[in-house]
């Protein structure tokens, strides 16, 4: 049986950057997020799909996602993003990025007007 792939980490600052020179439609975002969290403070271009409502989702994202794009997961801390990486590795997407820090961290390091909870 082959060990766990290592999760793919990404800054919140490299993350930025890599948004302001992506080009549309090169890139897929995901959050994992509960959608009153997300109420509270969102990212634009992102995918809601809560982690606790997987049963609703599970059979769709692999059909509904490119298993090859360049795929970038947020949560509020960075925790559920990545148990959310790990399943996306074990459904064969191949650029899973795990957005470290959450958008707690964006927040704070790169654009203070987003609210914090």
């Amino acid at each position: 049986m082959n060990a766990p792939q290592a999760i793919q980490q990404v800054t919140t600052e490299a993350f930025a950057q890599r948004m302001a020179n992506a080009t549309p439609n090169e890139i897929q975002l995901i959050d994992v997020r509960e959608p009153q969290e997300a109420a509270i403070a969102h990212l634009p271009g992102f995918t809601l799909l809560p982690l606790s409502q997987s049963d609703e989702w599970t059979q769709t994202v692999p059909t509904q996602l490119d298993l090859h794009k360049e795929t970038y997961v947020l949560c509020h801390h960075g925790m559920r993003s990545a148990q959310m990486c790990q399943w996306l590795m074990a459904q064969g997407f191949t650029q899973v990025h795990n957005i470290q820090g959450g958008i707690e961290a964006y927040a704070v390091l790169v654009d203070s007007s987003i609210p914090r909870y």
